[in-house]
């Protein structure tokens, strides 16, 4: 058997982080089989559904890295099909048409709610003859679905459920204006897609119930289903805005790496031991669903900003060079130095260790970027007092000699220089520090004087003697 999988999100917004574990739990599962992994837009609710937010879902897929196999499936267009299915159950006596009114159905509402029973439908055109059809009603379809008996679910996660089938109504099919529903077009979508195995939210394990009904009315084999529990916020509480339940893209945009993301998403609700720092082969390598937990996850943003310093740190230059130099272009034009990109990218191994994300890469690069003479922060003037620039001036003259412009020869020279001046190197490293970057904090201020140059670190701090 080929394992098939799919990922369908209704295109009512961006893909959020919920959705985005779901997908990414799919495409694991199916690359860990050697299967596929397919995505359908479930875009069937016309008045709800956006182009735009169709592409922000493709969007959050390529961000992530999750590619699926062949190309994406329109619910809406598959109408016909859908319709087409539902005429097999009337042909085959599981289904029927019910003509009851807007008004029938909300008086049905309110006397169960009277009588304290669950607000179902009662069944009133189950097995009426079609003649007593009333007319001027264009009419539902609904599922003849079994009174008695019990439907159960081998779900893989949250192992055998079992539901009374007095419990489950006539579920509607087709709407009065000839619209398939959510429960129908999904079960005969992945039907036709060959899907073995249905992995998503726990809120949709009352769907299963039904939607088994409707396999079995069809005469369809049954998926195997996989209801991973909801992600909540670190306190516990649903996710919402202020937890960081925002659209993966977000996360992009805020200088979230998308191996990161992964990383943190895959230990949301799955473990493998101990392990914390998994790439993406090592998930394909150990992913089932065995290991998916049955409690609902805590996001933390805290845990994710940590998890994305270390890709930082473990990510290629080159690849950090493609993220950042455009959004230092963008935001120093007209200011960039001639040298602003060699530089960058020799400055990344220092930068990205003090890093957790790409936009704090990108604040603490400028800089390396910009021309003389650079701006000085409100701390960086106060480190340069007078005291502060005659040690500079004097430390300038004795750089103008050194020809071995290494971090190493350099520290020596300043060591040699404060030890001559019987002061601690930091009163000769800081002044220094706030001269060539224009702050107080920084990575190694000799690393950043070989990378900077000889000409530009004593152009520098002739700037800051004359500020």
């Amino acid at each position: 058997m080929t394992v098939v999988t799919r990922f369908a999100p209704s295109p009512t917004g961006y893909l959020h982080i919920g959705g985005a574990r779901t997908a990414l739990f799919n495409w694991l599962f199916a690359r860990h089989h050697g299967g596929q992994f397919q995505l359908r837009i479930e875009d069937t609710d016309r008045k709800r559904s956006t182009p735009e937010a169709v592409e922000a879902i493709y969007e959050g897929m390529r961000w992530l890295e999750l590619d699926w196999d062949g190309e994406a499936i329109s619910q809406f267009s598959r109408i016909e099909r859908h319709k087409e299915a539902v005429q097999e159950l009337l042909q085959a006596g599981h289904a029927y048409r019910c003509y009851c009114s807007p008004e029938e159905l909300t008086a049905m509402r309110e006397q169960a709610r009277a009588d304290g029973r669950p607000m179902r439908y009662d069944g009133t055109w189950r097995d009426r003859d079609p003649s007593e059809a009333p007319t001027g009603i264009d009419p539902v379809i609904r599922l003849k679905a079994p009174q008695e008996g019990e439907t159960t679910i081998e779900d893989l996660v949250q192992g055998r459920v079992t539901v009374g089938n007095t419990q489950l109504d006539d579920m509607v099919l087709l709407r009065s204006d000839g619209t398939p529903t959510y429960m129908l077009a999904v079960v005969v979508d992945d039907h036709d897609m060959a899907v073995t195995h249905v992995i998503r939210g726990d809120d949709h394990l009352n769907n299963a119930f039904r939607q088994a009904q409707l396999y079995q009315a069809l005469n369809w084999d049954l998926p195997a289903f996989a209801h991973i529990p909801l992600i909540h916020g670190a306190d516990g509480a649903k996710m919402s805005k202020r937890h960081g339940a925002l659209g993966v893209t977000e996360y992009r945009d805020a200088g979230i790496l998308p191996e990161a993301m992964r990383n943190y998403l895959l230990r949301l609700g799955w473990g493998h031991g101990d392990d914390e720092i998994i790439s993406t082969e090592q998930a394909i390598e150990w992913f089932e669903l065995e290991n998916v937990g049955k409690s609902a996850a805590r996001f933390d943003q805290a845990k994710l900003l940590n998890l994305n310093a270390h890709y930082l740190r473990e990510a290629d230059n080159e690849k950090l060079l493609k993220l950042v130099f455009p959004a230092l272009q963008e935001r120093y034009e007209g200011k960039l130095a001639d040298e602003a990109q060699n530089r960058v990218k020799k400055g990344l191994s220092g930068l990205k260790e003090r890093a957790k994300t790409t936009i704090e890469l990108i604040d603490n690069t400028g800089f390396y970027v910009v021309q003389r003479p650079i701006e000085l922060s409100e701390k960086a003037v106060k480190l340069l007092n007078e005291e502060a620039k005659n040690r500079l001036n004097d430390l300038s003259g004795r750089l103008t000699d050194v020809t071995d412009w290494t971090t190493t020869n350099l520290e020596d020279q300043a060591r040699a220089f404060a030890d001559n001046e019987q002061i601690k190197l930091g009163q000769i490293a800081q002044p220094l520090r706030a001269a060539l970057t224009g702050s107080h904090i920084s990575p190694g201020v000799f690393e950043i004087m070989e990378i900077l140059g000889k000409n530009e670190t004593l152009g520098r701090i002739n700037d800051a003697l004359n500020s």
